[in-house]
């Protein structure tokens, strides 16, 4: 058997997006964060269950935590397990990249915000943005800089097909 068909059935690739992140705050930095699930979590996740638009991460007492963050069971998965869908999960970082962190959060007042979750092998990693709040304004600006490229994009498109 090849490799490359080994990688293939193991999975891979983005689980969940958080776009409103992107949206809501400047992200300065990124960290990859293993995150501690229960089996049938994991089998959810497979199914693509999950919801984190409403998640944040915390430091407490030296700990990475993923507060918000929803992953509905499957009805034939949990069947002996009493599933919490919105419980709180531990995050594993280095203790040098927990401890940049928590000088972050505290005295620069940053925000942790999970950006995305993805498959890293058969490990489920979720990428945390240490992020600072955006104004309304930024918001709007944000918003004219996508339309614009977005329409510069359409004239480029037009004028190499005339051409």
């Amino acid at each position: 058997m090849s490799k490359s068909k080994d990688k293939d059935t193991k999975g891979g690739g983005t689980i969940a997006l958080n776009r409103r992140a992107r949206h809501e705050y400047h992200i300065d930095q990124r960290y990859e964060a293993g995150i501690a699930l229960q089996g049938w979590e994991l089998k959810a996740l497979r199914a693509g269950r999950i919801n984190f638009g409403e998640s944040y991460a915390i430091v407490r007492d030296g700990e990475l935590f993923l507060y918000g963050a929803s992953i509905p069971p499957l009805i034939s998965a949990s069947t002996h397990v009493i599933a919490e869908d919105r419980r709180i999960r531990k995050l594993l970082l280095h203790r040098h990249e927990i401890d940049h962190l928590i000088g972050a959060t505290e005295r620069k007042g940053y925000t942790l915000v999970p950006t995305a979750m993805y498959w890293k092998g058969n490990k489920v990693k979720v990428e945390i943005g240490v992020a600072r709040g955006k104004q309304e304004h930024d918001k709007r600006d944000s918003a004219k800089e996508r339309d614009w490229q977005r329409e510069k994009q359409r004239t480029m498109r037009s004028h190499n097909k005339a051409a």
